[in-house]
């Protein structure tokens, strides 16, 4: 009743317990609006309590009645024992047991008076309060299920006239326990926020006794399908948007030089491997401790063909991880040459080799689509400054996409088809070890030196290492890594650098003297043309002569193989005499000074015939020369105008446009400001069909660059034989065997020629064939 109808007699402890009397239950199991507006303003200690409509309001918190009660107030009455008995009954119908009550509290609202009257009272009304309280939770859950069932009918009702909401279920599932505190409540909600259509996203919309919905739960189900329904679309639209922009892109990438063009790589992909030997693994099967390593599989971007089961074992403190226990030795790349597991006679039987050139060590030349992205002020000129700029975790990414797709098991299966029978694998200290401020991606690419090594294995092709790039650079130019100075056995740390590549041969010798690499590592190259013009000769054959007895002591009965340096072969009679097994290597171009540049084609066939067989066969005799050599390099390419090919950035020698001096570790000594092509412009020198696809060549073209190809395998093969730069190229295709193949500028294998020098060599310019291009 109203506060003016109370009586004067009336206690404040009478008052407050028939005040809590007027909370009554509706026919739905709601509580009445009457609660007590003090006691719901007050802020609540307990758990957050279970999300109802805005109608409904807190559940009661009246005391239950007692004796006490019954002589205080005229509105309350005792229970009798056996209505007593019959509570008990039906809370244990209901599965609740006084071993299970929550500890007796003492009732806050009730007043002191003398234990003599009422200690009996208030134990007893504390054991019924108890007792009612769970009954309350019984009738709230009883309630709460209705409510939900009659709110879930309203939803459905509502949603049958809206045609934007197709779907209201689960609803329970959809319920989430989440809230915030707001003012001392808990403010409950869904998993996501108050939603209007009219309004703002705002997460303080539904406090208590605020606006918003009546049936919040539904609202939220709203706002997440129409937030579903913009994803989608979104999504729909970005990948219809792709689909035109990706396309487009690969088309203007490939016009622009980013992609494989004319000679370019036709392994080349850009779709990951499928590493089906992966399935059935989880990277939990590796330990912990090389979880996220080169030795995990799980982070290698290709694992075809690989042994993924894990090892950390090392043999010189490389990795065999990838490696599989067993090999055959029995194959032979033809019927020409002996089984991987019979020996070679070097010196008698002529090696016919192929480089590797641009996969395991970066060439722009070879490349160009990895340097095109970039401006001339970014000066990303080698793999240093192009690893440098890409950052370690995109070079890595970018690196690793070459070496998987660049050399396929494919690759040897052609190689092998064109006559070869040794490989020679150009790769650079990082596949072993990385140094203090080194950009270098570190040790990814030794796994794929391995492999190709085995693929090799399978096709009979005997295999030629070439550490192609040393620390600190050991000619600075772009294929050492490093493009400047040179830092190695040269500088402040020149010698720190020697010796660490003497470090890295102990490491690589003593892993390559493993049983299964006896046959088929033929030849093993100390270092890749050292620029002995620019360094101390004594201090590199010093060098040369520690890496040797190092390679020994490690076993290895191989070939080693050094340098000439570009000293001239006849500087090397009477050196190195002592060494057994020892191979010169020189490499071999007409292209890379102006006195062989300016030869016409004529000329050119005839200094291969006479100039470069003549150099061959005295090398070969100890009493003129150092004795066993072999060509590691050449090409049948007539001009300097392939892209990059001097450095990126710089011009030909057959245009006149080579301008060395503000490249790094450039100068003017290097640069041809004038052409240089045989006619000597006029008409004017032009790279423009040099450059051509060779589908465009005309016939006395093509008849000219298999004629020099074939007069340079007879040359070479006076000594021990050669091995072509390169298999394949981007965009140079006459630095691509792969391309000469495909043009008929190249014998369809290795040992079937149409010349030799013995024959006469035409007049190609009387044949019609420009001088100029």
């Amino acid at each position: 009743m109203p506060p003016s109808s109370r009586t004067p007699r009336e206690s404040p402890a009478r008052r407050q317990r028939r005040r809590r009397t007027h909370q009554r239950v509706d026919s739905n199991g709601d509580l009445d609006r009457q609660t007590d507006e003090q006691y719901s303003e007050s802020p609540s200690p307990s758990k957050a309590r279970p999300k109802r409509s805005q109608h409904h309001e807190r559940r009661s918190s009246r005391a239950p009645e007692s004796e006490y009660s019954k002589a205080t107030a005229t509105t309350s009455a005792a229970l009798s024992a056996g209505q007593l008995a019959q509570l008990d009954q039906l809370n244990r119908k209901l599965g609740w047991d006084e071993q299970d009550a929550p500890p007796k509290r003492r009732p806050r609202d009730v007043r002191e008076e003398p234990r003599s009257r009422h200690d009996v009272a208030l134990e007893r009304e504390e054991e019924e309060r108890d007792l009612e309280r769970e009954r309350r939770r019984q009738e709230h859950r009883e309630r709460k299920r209705r409510r939900r069932e009659e709110e879930r009918a309203a939803a459905l009702e509502r949603e049958a006239e809206d045609t934007d909401h197709r779907e209201y279920g689960n609803d329970k599932r959809r319920r989430r326990k989440g809230g915030r505190v707001v003012s001392g409540q808990r403010l409950e909600r869904g998993s996501e926020a108050y939603y209007s259509e009219k309004e703002e996203v705002r997460d303080d919309v539904r406090l208590r006794g605020g606006g918003g919905s009546s049936d919040v739960d539904y609202d939220e189900d709203r706002r997440r399908r129409k937030r579903r329904k913009r994803i989608f679309i979104g999504v729909g639209v970005l990948i219809m948007i792709l689909a035109i922009v990706i396309p487009v892109g690969v088309v203007l990438s490939q016009k622009k030089g980013f992609g494989p063009q004319t000679g370019g790589a036709s392994n080349a992909t850009t779709t990951q491997p499928a590493n089906s030997n992966l399935n059935g693994m989880s990277e939990s099967n590796i330990p912990q401790t090389y979880q996220g390593t080169n030795l995990d599989p799980f982070t290698w971007y290709d694992t075809t063909d690989f042994n993924v089961t894990f090892t950390s074992e090392l043999v010189g403190g490389l990795s065999v991880m990838g490696l599989n226990s067993t090999w055959d030795d029995s194959k032979r790349a033809n019927d020409k040459v002996p089984a991987l597991q019979d020996s070679w006679q070097y010196g008698t039987m002529p090696v016919r080799g192929i480089n590797l050139g641009g996969w395991l060590s970066i060439e722009p030349v070879i490349t160009p689509s990895l340097f095109d992205g970039y401006r001339t002020h970014d000066n990303v000129i080698d793999e240093y400054t192009l690893t440098q700029t890409l950052g370690a975790t995109k070079a890595k990414s970018t690196l690793e996409q070459h070496y998987s797709s660049f050399v396929s098991e494919q690759t040897f299966v052609e190689i092998q088809a064109a006559g070869f029978d040794h490989v020679r694998i150009p790769f650079s200290y990082w596949a072993v070890i990385t140094y203090d401020g080194d950009p270098y991606v570190g040790n990814v690419s030794w796994r794929y030196l391995l492999r190709s090594i085995e693929w090799a294995r399978k096709y009979g092709l005997r295999i030629n290492l070439d550490l192609h790039g040393a620390p600190g650079s050991q000619n600075g130019w772009n294929h050492s890594g490093r493009q400047g100075a040179i830092g190695w056995l040269n500088g402040t740390d020149g010698t720190l650098n020697g010796d660490r590549t003497i470090a890295i041969h102990e490491q690589l010798s003593t892993f390559f003297t493993q049983p299964r690499y006896k046959n088929i590592i033929a030849m093993y190259g100390l270092v890749n043309e050292p620029r002995m013009v620019e360094l101390d000769t004594a201090t590199v054959l010093n060098w040369t002569e520690t890496a040797i007895t190092t390679v020994r002591n490690s076993n290895y009965t191989g070939v080693i193989v050094f340098g000439d340096g570009f000293l001239g072969l006849d500087k090397w009679q009477g050196q190195l005499q002592n060494e057994k097994s020892l191979l010169l290597d020189v490499h071999q171009y007409v292209i890379f000074n102006v006195q062989q540049i300016v030869l016409n084609h004529q000329d050119k066939i005839k200094f291969a015939c006479q100039g470069w067989t003549q150099q061959a066969t005295q090398s070969m005799n100890t009493a003129t020369g150092f004795g066993p050599t072999l060509c590691g390099e050449w090409s049948q390419a007539d001009t300097d105008c392939a892209q990059y090919l001097n450095n990126v950035g710089v011009g030909s020698r057959w245009e006149g446009t080579l301008n060395m001096i503000d490249t790094p570790g450039g100068s003017s000594t290097g640069s041809q400001l004038s052409p240089t092509c045989p006619t000597a412009n006029s008409p004017q020198c032009s790279c423009a069909n040099a450059n051509a696809d060779p589908s465009t060549y005309s016939a006395e073209y093509k008849q000219w660059l298999l004629m020099f190809a074939e007069a340079q395998m007879h040359s070479f093969e006076q000594g021990w034989g050669w091995f072509y730069w390169t298999w394949q190229t981007e965009t140079a295709a006459q630095w691509s065997y792969k391309d000469g193949l495909a043009a008929g500028t190249m014998p369809n294998v290795t040992w079937t020629r149409a010349f030799d020098c013995s024959q006469d060599i035409p007049d190609f310019g009387a044949l019609g064939l420009p001088e100029n291009y």
